[in-house]
């Protein structure tokens, strides 16, 4: 994903221009081919290959919006910053953009801006936004490692997993995995992870017979009559503090 060095825009602003037809309604788009081609590999191989004497495209996959902010970003240089969760979801789709496109700079740009917007804000990804990266990217995606790394942190200095979380995991082997793999590569000092071996057993029993006990309780009427539960009617990545838009 090797990227050539930086130019100035006035550089790369030439007369040859590219006609780019996005989505089912085929917007029309007319951007600098030499700009275009610059930030990404793709587009080079179809402009300037050999055989190609094309100066038009169609991206019919493609949404809007999305496509919006990467011609922002193609003649800015500049992602637009998240001020809510719901921002995040073209961000993704921008991102995946970047991936297929083959634009370093911009998977940079983008990574960023998530990362950002989770430090900022001392929240975590939504369990929606995981499985939407992991629907869409290949293992070794940047974003897969940024968001992995992310809930790992959550779920290893939480108290226990959250019920959404903890069915995911069981769902989704390889992000468990991934999981398992980011903890293991942060080399914890030996000295803070408990041993088993060095413990009585008791403690272990006492926790699961405590378990079992809280299960048999009954169950106290909530009030909620769809019997939905969650936090003032709120879905539980909403009342976590993350918003649970879908893309």
């Amino acid at each position: 994903m090797a990227e050539e060095r930086e130019r100035p825009l006035h550089e790369l602003l030439s007369r040859d221009m590219v006609d780019i037809y996005v989505g089912s309604e085929t917007t029309h788009w007319i951007l600098h081919e030499k700009l275009l081609c610059h930030r990404s590999k793709f587009f080079r191989n179809i402009f300037y290959s050999k055989e190609s004497k094309n100066k038009a495209f169609g991206l019919p996959d493609e949404d809007d919006e999305p496509f919006r902010m990467f011609v922002g970003w193609l003649y800015s240089g500049a992602v637009k910053p998240p001020t809510e969760e719901k921002d995040l979801g073209l961000l993704f789709d921008l991102y995946l953009m970047g991936e297929k496109w083959e634009i370093r700079r911009l998977i940079i740009d983008v990574l960023d801006a998530v990362r950002r917007f989770y430090h900022d804000t001392n929240t975590f990804p939504g369990l929606r936004r995981v499985q939407y990266v992991y629907a869409n990217t290949e293992q070794d995606s940047p974003m897969r490692q940024l968001l992995v790394s992310s809930i790992a942190r959550m779920l290893t200095l939480g108290e226990g997993i959250p019920a959404h979380w903890d069915k995911a995991l069981r769902k989704n082997a390889q992000l468990a995995v991934d999981i398992i793999m980011c903890v293991q590569k942060w080399h914890l000092d030996g000295e803070q992870v408990p041993d088993a071996r060095d413990e009585s057993v008791v403690p272990i029993v006492e926790e699961t017979e405590k378990a079992k006990e809280v299960k048999e309780e009954p169950q106290e009427e909530s009030g909620n009559s769809n019997g939905i539960s969650g936090v003032n009617g709120e879905d539980h990545e909403t009342a976590n503090g993350v918003n649970g838009e879908e893309h």
